[in-house]
């Protein structure tokens, strides 16, 4: 296959992951049963993201003439990834630069996260045969030219030590955070609220840590935040927030609550699932300086910073911890 054979490909799957094939809606309920996180509203939510932002046909070579990608890869190399499975198909943007930079890649695919994105490559299989060549699963990545591997910290030092004779890219725990002001609109808080409560919190894009102002007033964000509270009908949501209630009180901690999610003042910018918590600033300029120099912290939310809303729908182009996958590919 040639760049245009491959583009023309990731299009007619983007196609695909919008229609009512019984086989696609079936797998997605099937994801949804192996993984009681993935509900069906985020695996949907997943799946438009990836098909606006990444699977358009002009977006794709618009990116693809951004890096002169040939149209032919003569001497393509064997990529390993290990792809995370905190929210629905978020390893697929590292199968998409390796597929589409022509090199090929050996997947381990996370066991919480498994089932949609073997259906999709087994979809793909069927389209085309040759993509068999191009993109295979394992238990245990070796013979490798190169590997994207994201997990958490414990997990990257085991990454790091055995990968570390190769080209890599290894990725650690991150999280995001928003910095508010007081003056933000209810449109804004009703925005922020996705940020905070998309995919129950779990991806690394989604806010954990707020910086507010001295005073700040929290009921509109709270307000704002009861849109999702439905996510206690989910039961590992609703033992998480009775879990994380139950450590307040014991320990005779200040908190605030709309009964679905938790307010704690905690320095800390990883919170649990279902408590957020929060810093309080006297300059603004204070809290930007923490958020632009935390090396943990993977986006911003704010004005002058990522829109309200907008942290978990990044661009075709926007690489996780800021490192340009498709450039390191295109150096192999």
């Amino acid at each position: 296959m040639n760049l245009q054979d491959r583009i023309q490909l990731l299009v007619k799957l983007g196609n695909y992951m919008q229609n009512d094939d019984a086989n696609w809606q079936n797998t997605k309920a099937l994801a949804n049963n192996k993984n009681g996180w993935f509900i069906p509203s985020f695996i949907e939510q997943a799946c438009k993201n990836i098909v606006d932002n990444f699977l358009n046909e002009t977006v794709l070579s618009s990116f693809a003439k951004a890096y002169n990608i040939p149209n032919e890869n003569t001497n393509p190399k064997l990529v390993g990834i290990v792809m995370a499975g905190n929210i629905p198909l978020v390893g697929f943007h590292d199968f998409l630069c390796v597929f589409l930079s022509g090199n090929d890649c050996l997947i381990k695919a996370s066991s919480k996260d498994e089932v949609l994105i073997k259906h999709l490559f087994t979809t793909l299989y069927s389209w085309e045969v040759t993509v068999q060549n191009k993109v295979s699963f394992a238990q245990t990545l070796k013979g490798c030219d190169a590997y994207i591997a994201t997990g958490s910290n414990n997990s990257s030092r085991y990454f790091e030590y055995y990968f570390s004779k190769y080209p890599s890219i290894i990725r650690q725990n991150k999280t995001s955070v928003a910095i508010l002001t007081g003056n933000e609109t209810r449109d804004q808080l009703n925005a922020l609220a996705t940020d905070i409560q998309l995919y129950f919190g779990q991806g690394c894009r989604n806010v954990t840590h707020l910086f507010v102002p001295e005073n700040y007033n929290f009921d509109g964000l709270l307000s704002a935040i009861n849109q999702y509270q439905y996510l206690l009908d989910f039961h590992k949501y609703k033992n998480n927030y009775d879990y994380q209630l139950t450590l307040l009180l014991l320990n005779q901690k200040k908190y605030l609550t709309n009964g679905n999610i938790l307010l704690c003042q905690e320095a800390n910018i990883f919170s649990p699932i279902s408590q957020i918590n929060y810093s309080v600033y006297v300059k603004i300029e204070d809290a930007i300086e923490i958020a632009t120099t935390k090396q943990e912290i993977q986006c911003i939310v704010g004005s002058n910073f990522i829109p309200f809303g907008e942290a978990q729908n990044p661009s075709i182009s926007t690489f996780a911890d800021g490192v340009d996958t498709m450039q390191f590919l295109l150096n192999l």
